[in-house]
């Protein structure tokens, strides 16, 4: 059987905590059925915007088989298997991989500030990971790796090891760089990737972009863009865009991970926005602009539990 080709709004879900710190599977149900209902193309775990730093190894697997298991294949999850070393790395990828993922999300190896890895050892990294599974790898370039790559090197590892795929490009000059890999890895680049919160949206789909990882609190509103795109109605969905940039943008520049949280709680979703130390809790002017902005857009979040 042919592996699909996913494209359009893969949200990351929150890791929901109670007020306690400790894990709400109840809570972390009730945010999936909430994103699938907002429209989400699919769902992304376990990533930054998950909060996957701040979890225990066995935190990791109860929320992978909780929510896997939840979802039960009504739309495509990706698990991030991110890890600096090789055999961890590929072990959590294929048990993603055996609990039901359509996908893995993978950085290159890095740890701190400094220690990083050279090409070859990421094309050695990327590999051994590949063997492990029969599952398409996306690998994520954002900045918090600190691990430059070129387009051209992206490129070779799309056309060099099997389940290197999907690429999710949130570097400066996204678009430009997704040109660059879409033309040079042709074919091999199943799926090339926007994300950073949809702050670049519209410059990275004029690219070539066909799906978007963004904060999980409006995938309503970014699907409505995306859609309208995909249809080839630019001008509606730059219109779209706009009304919705300004919501974008405060969780880009303002909130972070804790926005999907915040307008989760504020709708009802779930009980608690807690975000795990040391991790800071919103401020809450912050959290008063935050909210000022999504009433005025009418999102699915702050209705669906009522």
């Amino acid at each position: 059987m042919a592996t699909p080709i996913y494209r359009g709004v893969f949200p990351v879900a929150p890791t929901v905590f109670d007020e306690a710190g400790r894990l709400d599977l109840d809570g972390q149900k009730r945010a999936i059925d909430f994103m699938i209902d907002a429209g989400s193309n699919g769902i992304c775990i376990l990533a930054n915007f998950s909060e996957q730093f701040v979890l225990t190894d066995e935190e990791r697997s109860t929320v992978q088989n909780v929510v896997l298991e939840h979802v039960a294949g009504r739309v495509p999850v990706i698990v991030t298997t991110t890890h600096f070393s090789t055999d961890v790395c590929a072990a959590r990828s294929r048990a993603a991989q055996d609990a039901g993922a359509a996908m893995v999300m993978i950085m290159p190896p890095y740890h701190g500030a400094t220690i990083r890895v050279g090409e070859a050892g990421i094309h050695a990294f990327f590999s051994k990971v590949s063997a492990a599974i029969d599952i398409p790898i996306m690998i994520q370039d954002a900045p918090v790796a600190g691990t430059p790559m070129s387009a051209a090197f992206l490129a070779s590892l799309a056309k060099e090891i099997e389940h290197v795929s999907y690429f999710k490009i949130e570097t400066a000059q996204a678009a430009s760089k997704l040109r660059e890999l879409i033309r040079l890895g042709g074919d091999a680049v199943v799926g090339p990737w926007d994300g950073e919160e949809a702050i670049t949206l519209i410059p990275d789909f004029d690219a070539g972009a066909t799906g978007s990882m963004t904060g999980g609190g409006y995938p309503d509103g970014i699907r409505k863009i995306v859609d309208a795109y995909a249809s080839g109605d630019t001008e509606q969905a730059a219109e779209l865009y706009q009304q919705w940039l300004p919501l974008i943008n405060y969780e880009n520049r303002q909130c972070g991970l804790a926005a999907c949280k915040t307008l989760m709680k504020a709708g009802g979703v779930i009980k608690s926005d807690m975000v795990r130390h040391p991790l800071a809790s919103m401020q809450p002017a912050v959290r008063d602009g935050l909210l000022k902005v999504a009433r005025r857009l009418d999102p699915l979040v702050l209705r669906w539990a009522h």
